[in-house]
């Protein structure tokens, strides 16, 4: 059987032993990941996978699985054991049944521009970032480069099936002026003329050569100006959290807040899955509805909450292309930029902290929106609109709404970020906040 054979018979499969609705979807992928430390590569090595994920509903009793063997009795044996588990599963609240197909789908998002998988060709971006980065300050660097081409096929029982193409680069390099000064830096792409490991380097290495011999910061309220890396972080989490699935179990700080003002008119923070090239763009989503782009919070003001056909019918408005067949998930966010230059936006710092980079986001409280992360990478002491000296041993301890209200100016520039803090692709541009909390670390 071909691969691209296997959803529709799943999909038969699964009617064949009673379900109502199934849906299954198979991914091809070649990935060429290359570690690199001390300036040289370390590591390359080539991966290829083929997963299959499977969703189906008998009425409302639900479940779902993976399959990893791809003979057709353990496909046939996997489908049955499936409806079985389905119909002894709880029911839900509600059925709605799989959008009804076939759709069409914009072209140019099917396809995607051929990336490099020769590990000799990503060794000489590797080469080029590192070389950038000594030369901009730094004594060593450290990263890795991730090269990826995929294909999904998507099958459902509501006449839907198509195939769409994925494709990508992501460098993440780390210089070090130091143990203890370091710059952090990436280029995100889903085409190569996009790709840029140059600047990467460049940057990450001047953020390192500035950051040396750092003193321990005083804990307090500043203003703050944040770069992409760190500002794609909380751009992530409020997207993530506009998820109609975790609104309604009550895990988002964005509950009951449709309409209403929950950050700066500044802000515009947009799912755009139909930007074609672009490392997140998707056609169709996994219920096989065509994406759109949507306004998550528009001028400041919770435009919508991101849904499948389940969460649409339970909130009773229409799927916004974001299924997710249990938890709908935004596919590429974009915040709209500002008018202002880095230097415009430093300069209207009196007595604050500029922050590179941070990790490790945690909450105490989902529903409220308190976390803390820890900045990483330099950290600067800013007075009267100039950095002055490199700082340490803070953590940012604030209210996710509170800081999106807080934001007081937006960079026109913007980056694309995509990393293990951040899941989503995010573009997005340095960040100025009027007050931001930061304490000392737990010891």
């Amino acid at each position: 059987m071909k691969v691209e054979e296997i959803p529709p018979y799943i999909v038969d499969l699964g009617r064949k032993y009673g379900a109502t609705d199934v849906a299954a979807k198979i991914i091809e992928s070649q990935r060429v990941m290359i570690r690199f430390s001390n300036n040289e590569v370390t590591v390359s090595k080539v991966f290829r996978e083929i997963t299959v994920d499977v969703f189906l509903m008998v009425e409302k009793h639900r479940a779902m699985t993976t399959i990893s063997t791809l003979s057709t009795r353990n496909i046939e044996k996997s489908v049955k054991n499936l409806v079985k588990i389905a119909r002894m599963s709880p029911p839900a609240d509600i059925y709605a049944p799989l959008p009804k197909g076939p759709f069409r789908y914009e072209p140019k998002l099917l396809k995607a521009p051929k990336v490099p998988l020769e590990p000799e060709v990503l060794a000489g971006y590797v080469e080029r970032a590192v070389s950038t980065a000594l030369e901009s300050g730094a004594k060593k660097a450290a990263g890795t480069l991730s090269a990826f081409r995929s294909k999904m096929t998507l099958a459902t029982s509501s006449e839907v099936y198509a195939s769409q193409e994925g494709a990508g680069l992501e460098l993440s390099i780390r210089a070090f002026a130091s143990e203890i000064a370091t710059g952090h830096f990436l280029s995100i792409a889903g085409k190569p003329e996009d790709f840029n490991p140059e600047e990467a380097g460049r940057v990450a290495g001047e953020i390192a050569k500035i950051a040396d011999n750092p003193a321990p910061g005083e804990p307090g309220k500043y203003m703050a100006l944040l770069e992409p890396m760190i500002f794609a972080i909380l751009a992530n989490q409020t997207g993530i959290l506009s998820s109609a699935f975790l609104v309604d179990a009550g895990q988002s700080f964005l509950v009951d807040k449709i309409g209403e003002e929950v950050a700066s008119k500044k802000l515009t923070l947009i799912d755009d899955p139909t930007l074609a090239g672009s490392i997140g763009a998707k056609a169709f989503d996994d219920e096989g509805v065509p994406t759109k782009r949507k306004a998550i919070i528009e001028n400041g003001v919770l435009k919508t909450y991101l849904h499948n056909s389940i969460t649409a019918r339970k909130f009773g408005v229409e799927t916004t292309g974001n299924a997710g067949i249990i938890v709908p998930i935004p596919w590429n966010l974009v915040i709209e930029p500002g008018d202002k230059s880095f230097e415009d936006l430093l300069s209207q710092i009196d007595d604050g902290i500029y922050v590179t980079n941070a990790w490790y986001l945690r909450y105490q409280n989902y529903r409220t929106g308190d976390f803390s992360m820890l900045p990483r990478d330099g950290m600067f002491r800013v007075k009267r609109g100039e950095i002055v000296s490199p700082v340490r041993e803070l953590r940012i301890s604030d209210n996710m709404l509170r800081v999106l209200q807080n934001i007081i100016d937006l960079g026109r520039s913007r980056t694309w970020v995509k990393w293990w803090e951040v899941e989503v692709p995010s573009l997005v541009p340095h960040t100025l906040i009027s007050e931001l909390n930061f304490t000392k670390p737990l010891i």
